[in-house]
């Protein structure tokens, strides 16, 4: 961790303030390399043509498709549960009693009600990546979308990491998966603040003179290592650092991720999620996370992703996805219009997803349990045909009946909306091999 405080500087908006900012995790040691100095020097040269983005939010637990997007009104109470159905603002499809906001907004939105592949495991790793965290482990496993974006687009802006995580630090580590840069190594890995906020945005004990000092001893090492470097590799490397520099002395992050800046009409608009229920040893439902994802979004960055609430109801599962579900609610819908009035959101993906659903039958303690069979997700932007329901589950919501739509399709979709075609794209792995970024390589083709 580090803390910057500085004298007054000049910046390019012309105004003076104390710069100050909090860096979690950013490595200036010669040993370990600058990561952002990594993931510029891999894009010399390449500009974004336009910025999209992603914003991921992960409902860590497994939300119960069933008393969301995909109420069975003919099964049995049983397996019904306690929750009705509510028509939308599209004629013909209706979901579930808590989520009112979303249904006045349907038109906006993309319920997919046939998810399939998921791994009964507890984890976001797969939401994150498209893949199982074991997967390819021997080359250093697979890397997540925030990390792919970081190699092949780079930043849109130096001063901006092109990733961002915001999840708050779970008991349970695995639902606040930032995204793992998998093979392509530490240099890609999603920028993660501290999960307090902007009031540790600070660098304990280093000013900009001290900063400045260790650049320069930096700068030394950096000489040492060029003059025995035969291969002419590390030439060039200055930019690069000035750049990676420039994000530890530059407002704009800090900027982005402080709430006290933005109007408050617009923060009562997405709610804090407060009191906070149902957390034990997952997330909590932090509203104000998903408008940090747009802040972030709007200053540059690519990848945003955040883990919220705890949906792993194996018991009071009703009374849960009524707390959940009305914070879900006003937040997502918030966000959408959000993006919508700034002109961002036929750019901007967001995803709602679990890592599975749960059992069609209720348990005895009022809960429902694990079930990998069949899961859900609502989309919203990213220039996709929103305004309907994909696939459908059989009667008792145990398996995906027409249209079963693979995980990894979601997740190919993702980066066709970045702007990446997931069809023909590859990495080249340590082995020296080209991998396709994901198996199920075709987007959802209801969407794009």
């Amino acid at each position: 961790m580090l803390n910057v405080f500085g004298r007054q500087h000049q910046f390019c908006d012309q105004v003076n303030r104390r710069a100050f900012l909090k860096i979690g995790g950013f490595s200036l040691g010669a040993a370990s390399g600058i990561g952002l100095a990594d993931i510029l020097r891999a894009q010399a040269g390449e500009k974004a043509s336009q910025h999209k983005a992603v914003i991921n939010i992960f409902l860590g637990g497994g939300p119960p498709h069933q008393d969301m997007w995909d109420i069975k009104v003919d099964a049995p109470r049983e397996i019904r549960g306690e929750f009705s159905p509510i028509d939308t603002k599209v004629p013909g499809i209706q979901i579930g009693e808590c989520f009112p906001l979303i249904a006045g907004m349907m038109d906006k939105f993309v319920a997919i009600r046939s998810v399939v592949g998921c791994v009964d495991n507890h984890d976001g790793y797969q939401c994150l990546s498209g893949w199982a965290r074991n997967k390819d482990v021997s080359i250093g496993g697979r890397p997540c979308i925030g990390a792919v974006a970081s190699r092949l687009q780079g930043p849109v802006n130096p001063s901006m990491p092109p990733s961002v995580a915001l999840a708050a630090k779970t008991q349970h580590v695995p639902w606040s998966e930032p995204g793992a840069p998998g093979f392509l190594g530490a240099a890609y890995q999603p920028f993660k603040p501290d999960g307090q906020g902007m009031a540790d945005l600070t660098l304990n004990g280093v000013s900009l003179d001290r900063l400045q000092d260790r650049k320069s001893l930096l700068g030394g090492l950096d000489q040492l290592k060029r003059n025995v470097d035969a291969s002419g590799m590390l030439r060039g490397m200055d930019s690069f650092t000035q750049a990676a520099f420039g994000v530890l002395t530059s407002s704009k992050l800090a900027e982005a991720l402080d709430l006290s800046k933005e109007d408050p009409k617009l923060r009562a608009r997405y709610g804090d999620g407060k009191p906070y229920q149902f957390q034990y040893d997952g997330a909590p439902t932090v509203n104000e996370h998903i408008l940090i994802a747009r802040r972030l979004v709007e200053a540059g960055v690519r990848s945003v992703t955040l883990s919220f609430g705890r949906w792993d109801s194996h018991g009071q599962n009703f009374a849960l996805v009524r707390d959940h579900g009305s914070k879900l609610d006003q937040a997502v819908t918030a966000l959408v219009s959000d993006l919508e009035e700034r002109g961002m959101l036929n750019d901007v993906t967001v995803v709602v997803w679990g890592e599975f659903g749960r059992t069609p039958r209720v348990n005895p303690g009022a809960g429902r349990d694990h079930w990998p069979q069949v899961s859900c997700a609502l989309l919203a932007g990213g220039g996709m045909r929103t305004g309907q329901v994909i696939g459908s589950t059989n009667r008792l919501g145990e398996f995906a009946k027409d249209r079963p739509v693979h995980m990894q399709e979601i997740i190919s979709t993702i980066y066709y909306n970045l702007g990446i075609d997931p069809r023909s794209t590859t990495l080249i792995d340590p082995t020296g091999r080209p991998q396709y970024l994901i198996e199920q390589r075709e987007p959802i083709r209801e969407l794009v």
